[in-house]
């Protein structure tokens, strides 16, 4: 049998595969669209000329909504996932995203308060190093040199830990 001439509206398998290659598209390009995730705020610790970015983790983040006291303390206390190695005597240099920077934020070491007061609508601070690594024993009063710190950026509305929406940790490394 010889193919003729199509018949306007016939399919050929040619015309079956485009159709469907087209529809597999289309379906893979909507998939990938529902997929995405809005991106979630930053936090960069910079030193020297190496920097180090993260994000609050799932327990540490309610999409925006205040984090209960119970696991706001589980947050600072955490183990970071980002490190970054901080030579002594160097500036340690804490951005953040604007959304963050615009309800505020503190810096914490551990459970204490690098920063007294709160940041609010700034974007970047700084601190130096020696401060962050030198602890005082509150017992004896003794100072010591720890060899690495936890950095917590809080996303707070006050200082008093009571309105906080956001936890995003660091370990810095004491360097040579």
């Amino acid at each position: 049998m010889a193919d003729g001439p199509q018949r306007p509206g016939s399919l050929t398998p040619m015309s079956i595969r485009r159709a469907a290659t087209a529809i597999g598209a289309i379906s893979l390009g909507l998939i990938a669209l529902t997929a995405c995730d809005k991106p979630t705020a930053l936090a960069t610790v910079t030193v020297g000329s190496k920097s180090v970015h993260a994000e609050a983790s799932s327990k540490c983040y309610a999409d925006g909504k205040k984090l209960p006291q119970p696991i706001f303390l589980a947050c600072l206390q955490a183990k970071p996932t980002h490190h970054i190695t901080v030579p002594v005597g160097d500036q340690v240099r804490i951005g953040v995203d604007p959304g963050i920077g615009d309800k505020g934020w503190l810096l914490v070491q551990g459970t204490t308060l690098v920063t007294s007061e709160l940041l609010k609508h700034k974007t970047y601070w700084q601190v130096d190093s020696a401060s962050l690594f030198t602890t005082q024993d509150p017992q004896t009063g003794q100072s010591s040199i720890q060899k690495s710190v936890t950095l917590n950026v809080v996303e707070s509305t006050d200082t008093t830990g009571g309105n906080v929406f956001r936890v995003i940790s660091f370990t810095l490394l004491r360097g040579k």
